[in-house]
């Protein structure tokens, strides 16, 4: 990234547009509900118990009391603050999404830290790495977007499966996942998913895509190198394997969606040459960062 790309007026006035509008369509949150499901001192009522010694005599229920000879106390849901984890894959192949990887990480980020969220950002590779440690409110922007500036790819391949397991290592508390990545993953993304769902996490996928990566338009004898592992493999591509590879891509794109919407996870697809705030500006529109 170029130093100041994050961090001039011009575009944190985007960034503050996205946040204005979140305030507007979702009352300041990346998130249509986070009522917790357990029980205690709320404002909104969910549920009675009986009285047992030691309870708040505060939240006793005096008029059951008086109708039914009863001692219960309300409940009421939890409103909780968000922990918002950000995962930006940096790995070599995404170099020709990066900049689009980023802007995305930078508005989510952005109105993470407006809403006064708790926020934590990594970047993806064969690692995880930290891009700014969780931190919480408006102040920490211009760090966060710093950081991100100085973000580069990183690794040698890409294990995302691991990644999900450090960010557990790191992090027990709950929260909002959202994986920004073109989740070409060499051994696959269902593992990983899993994980972050089985640990209690919401989940959201961003998937970003160079449109050169959609279609194969080579033809003839060509020495390939992964830009990742730095391999080097000599080809002959004709028609025949152009078209297995768009099928073969087709289907990997098509096994995600499936994946995603067996497990209820919130998928958002694009490419690089779409523009980061008119991307976050429909998710906002259409209810937040949900299945």
């Amino acid at each position: 990234m170029h130093k100041g790309e994050f961090t001039n007026s011009t575009f944190i006035r985007r960034l503050e547009s996205l946040y204005l509008l979140a305030r507007k369509v979702l009352g300041g949150t990346l998130q249509a509900d986070r009522k917790s499901t357990r029980k205690g001192a709320g404002v909104t009522f969910a549920d009675y118990a009986e009285y047992n010694h030691g309870d708040d005599y505060r939240a006793i229920d005096w008029r059951v009391y008086a109708r039914f000879d009863e001692l219960v106390i309300k409940l009421f849901e939890l409103e909780e603050d968000a922990t918002i984890y950000l995962l930006c894959d940096c790995s070599h192949s995404m170099a020709s999404k990066q900049k689009t990887a980023l802007e995305l990480s930078a508005a989510l980020g952005y109105i993470a830290l407006n809403c006064q969220d708790r926020l934590a950002a990594y970047s993806l590779s064969d690692k995880l790495e930290p891009i700014i440690e969780p931190t919480r409110g408006r102040a920490k922007v211009l760090p966060f977007l710093k950081a991100l500036e100085q973000t580069k790819t990183h690794g040698e391949d890409t294990h995302f499966t691991r990644c999900i397991k450090s960010l557990q290592a790191r992090h027990r508390k709950r929260g909002m996942v959202i994986v920004i990545s073109d989740f070409l993953f060499p051994r696959g993304y269902e593992e990983g998913l899993k994980l972050l769902q089985w640990h209690g996490h919401d989940v959201f996928c961003l998937q970003v895509h160079d449109p050169k990566d959609l279609q194969c338009d080579w033809k003839g004898d060509l020495q390939l190198e992964c830009i990742e592992t730095g391999q080097n493999q000599k080809v002959t591509i004709t028609k025949k394997e152009a078209e297995a590879y768009n099928k073969a891509m087709a289907d990997w794109n098509d096994q995600l969606r499936k994946e995603c919407a067996k497990r209820g996870i919130g998928l958002g697809t694009l490419t690089s040459e779409h523009a980061f705030d008119q991307v976050i500006s429909n998710i906002l529109k259409r209810g937040g960062l949900v299945a």
